[in-house]
């Protein structure tokens, strides 16, 4: 992913207001972040942490989108697997809900996606971060073609919002 400022980042949002866009929570340590291994940026409100964000790149241009998050729910007995990145967790999954946009988000349209709980489908993907034992299931696609899909899913979250 190409390495975004605050401003690129307030500007791609096309679920909530740009009044919305301005007073919300942007991760103060961007120049830090692993760009080159993310396919997207995701983070909670430090204030507000059901709320979350994810920010991709679409047709070359970034696209951002609020939701609600609830912090997963851990159990000690029953594994979920993200969506997007295909890793089990053990309560470190949740359902992702984000305002359709335009007229359909005003009227209440939302659209719904298992993913990650710390939005880190991209570093489990590359095994740069670990879910623990038995998180990745085998596969015999290469690494390429898993990050392929982990864009490919969030493009099509992302496609789903804004149709």
């Amino acid at each position: 992913m190409t390495p975004l400022t605050e401003r690129e980042i307030r500007a791609a949002f096309v679920n909530c207001t740009k009044g919305e866009a301005k007073r919300l929570s942007v991760p103060r340590d961007l120049a830090d972040l692993p760009w080159d291994d993310l396919d997207y940026l995701g983070w909670r409100d430090p204030q507000a942490p059901d709320r979350a964000y994810l920010v991709t790149e679409l047709d070359g241009r970034p696209t951002a989108l609020a939701a609600r998050c609830p912090r997963p729910a851990f159990s000690q007995t029953r594994r979920s697997m993200c969506s997007v990145c295909v890793t089990t967790h053990t309560g470190g999954v949740s359902l992702m809900v984000a305002p359709k946009a335009g007229k359909a988000g005003q009227q209440g349209n939302s659209v719904g996606i298992y993913i990650c709980g710390d939005l880190a489908c991209s570093l489990y993907v590359r095994g740069k971060k670990d879910a623990g034992a038995g998180s990745r299931i085998h596969e015999t696609i290469t690494l390429e073609e898993k990050i392929q899909r982990t864009a490919a899913n969030i493009a099509a979250f992302v496609a789903k919002v804004t149709a």
